[in-house]
């Protein structure tokens, strides 16, 4: 007999869970050792069913959500639900074996039990500085296969009732080049999935297993069916839309292809059919299948309803093809580190098909973050250190609103490192942190200003990877609105010596006493840049956001009041 859902206990259940999944967050960030994860909150939380199923969700980065959902399903795969026990947890991150979306991310997963029985899973992702690989960070988009990227680690049991597995993190521990790091963000992993574990098993505890589980699977559905609604309120059709990858050099591109098909009525759906896109690179660029579900589901959700829950219930009217050996359905050894910098135009790409089905909340292109790791010996301590570091750039502009500045755009997330905590743990000095002026595409709504960072170096032998995307293909606007500014990494800026420095790249040399500037792209601009109100191009001219030259020669001939 169907146990019947009590909608408000149902609420009230779905709600404790997402508090679970913010403490358990919080948890995570209070107790991780590296400026990474503490400062930075690059790590995630969720909650399971005992089918694998994501239940709640907590708002930190969304790219995450692919890997933490793969890792469940893989660790079903291979550990029969009679061989875990009550204690135990799972650690995962390859995306080829693991269900990851790049090796830093690791995965730590935890059965919730009652009695014998498993009745949901906890678990995180944090973003580990180094796990290895060619270069300090495990990250940069010259990398040409998995293989240079680091450890990689399938579904193992790194705990075992409540036992932690030496041998498995002593594996972890020796690829690293910060290992005292690495042990700590693990011990911080360990403790949320423990608050997790405890705070679930008394929601279960409170309510008994038969009715939580009601009330969940409840949620789920009622989730699902808001989102065929949202469905239902677009245009059925088919739409296209095409963007660009950077190449390593300048004049490489590589293309991402969509067809998003749209199905209305009782099983409304969307279908996304990337064939037609190019083929894996040879560089770090490729975006693995999860990281392209996450993309996906996030996009969407974002552009339909910001405010569904976060839960699977909606990733069932969302249907996605990716042709295998393709850029965003790559094979193995296919290099994957740089993911979430690719994925942000992969979000360009998904947002440009949506927006033909839905003009009034249409959504010009953006500028990605900028990635880049410095690394050497801090000259205060003797000790080696990994900065893992991205610079937000600059969102696009809606349909009837500016864009957003110095953000983190679509599926990728993370803070900022404060300047302060920057140059508290490693030799560096942050001599200027500002929106880049001008950055923005115009139109009658601006996109979103890029930012400049500006870093001198305090120590000897300090090396840099860069990564990044729209530096040679630029952020595209909407209905007449124009790009935003391309990126750049440039050596010691406004000197004789100025030298910018490749958009890719492994282990550039940084003299003591040379600035390491950090330009990130801006976001495209929306709607013809005469039709810009006389009132906000003055706000932005005062602002400094643009010159009164640039203003009138962009904005004001023509405009409106």
């Amino acid at each position: 007999m169907k146990t019947k859902i009590d909608p408000i206990k149902s609420e009230v259940i779905a709600r404790f869970l997402l508090a679970t999944a913010e403490e358990m967050g919080a948890t995570l960030m209070r107790t991780a050792f590296s400026p990474n994860i503490k400062e930075r909150a690059d790590c995630s939380t969720a909650i399971f069913d005992a089918q694998g199923e994501v239940i709640a969700l907590a708002q930190r980065v969304p790219i995450h959500l692919g890997s933490m959902v793969g890792a469940v399903a893989e660790i079903l795969k291979r550990f029969p639900a009679k061989d875990i026990r009550p204690g135990d947890m799972f650690a995962a991150n390859d995306p080829y074996n693991g269900g990851g979306t790049h090796l830093p991310d690791i995965n730590v997963i935890a059965p919730v039990f009652i009695g014998k029985k498993i009745v949901a899973f906890v678990a995180n992702i944090a973003h580990h500085a180094d796990v290895g690989g060619m270069v300090p960070g495990s990250e940069a988009a010259v990398c040409k296969s998995i293989y240079q990227e680091g450890v990689r680690i399938p579904p193992v049991r790194i705990m075992h009732a409540g036992v932690v597995n030496r041998d498995v993190v002593d594996i972890i521990l020796l690829n690293s080049r910060t290992p005292d790091e690495r042990v700590g963000d693990l011990n911080a992993q360990f403790a949320a999935n423990n608050v997790g574990t405890k705070s679930v098993l008394q929601l279960f505890e409170r309510y008994g297993v038969k009715e939580t589980q009601a009330a969940i699977a409840g949620y789920l559905d009622f989730t699902e069916k808001r989102f065929r609604a949202a469905i239902n309120r677009l245009p059925a059709g088919r739409y296209e839309a095409v963007d660009y990858l950077d190449g390593n050099v300048e004049g490489e591109t590589c293309a991402i292809k969509l067809a998003l098909t749209i199905s209305k009525g009782s099983k409304a759906r969307i279908d996304f059919d990337f064939t037609g896109s190019d083929k894996q690179l040879e560089s770090a660029r490729n975006i693995p299948y999860r990281a392209l579900l996450a993309t996906v589901y996030t996009v969407a959700k974002a552009l339909l309803d910001p405010e569904v829950p976060a839960n699977a219930g909606y990733y069932r009217t969302l249907n996605i093809h990716a042709p295998e050996g393709c850029v965003v359905g790559p094979v193995p050894p296919a290099a994957i580190g740089c993911r979430s910098i690719s994925a942000s135009v992969l979000g360009d790409v998904i947002a440009a098909a949506l927006s033909q089905a839905m003009p009034d909340k249409a959504l010009a292109g953006s500028g990605p973050h900028h990635l880049f790791v410095l690394s050497g010996t801090d000259p205060r301590t003797g000790v080696y250190f990994v900065d893992y570091e991205t610079v937000a750039g600059g969102m696009g502009a809606r349909a009837n609103r500016d864009g957003v500045d110095g953000v983190r755009v679509h599926a990728s997330g993370s803070s900022n490192l404060p300047s302060e905590a920057l140059e508290h743990a490693y030799p560096f000095r942050v001599e200027r942190y500002a929106l880049w002026d001008e950055s923005s595409g115009p139109g009658q709504y601006r996109g979103g200003a890029g930012v400049v960072r500006d870093y001198r170096v305090l120590a000897d032998d300090i090396v840099v990877s860069l990564s990044s995307e729209r530096q040679h293909v630029a952020s595209r606007g909407m209905a007449g609105g124009g790009s935003g500014a391309c990126g750049a990494f440039v050596l010691n800026p406004d000197t004789p010596q100025q030298q910018k420095l490749p958009a890719a790249a492994a282990d550039v040399p940084l003299p003591r006493g040379s600035v390491l500037r950090i330009m990130t792209p801006g976001g495209a601009g929306y709607g013809n840049a005469r039709q810009r109100t006389i009132t906000a191009v003055e706000k932005d001219v005062v602002e400094g956001r643009i010159s009164a030259d640039y203003s009138s020669r962009t904005y004001l001939e023509g405009s409106r009041s």
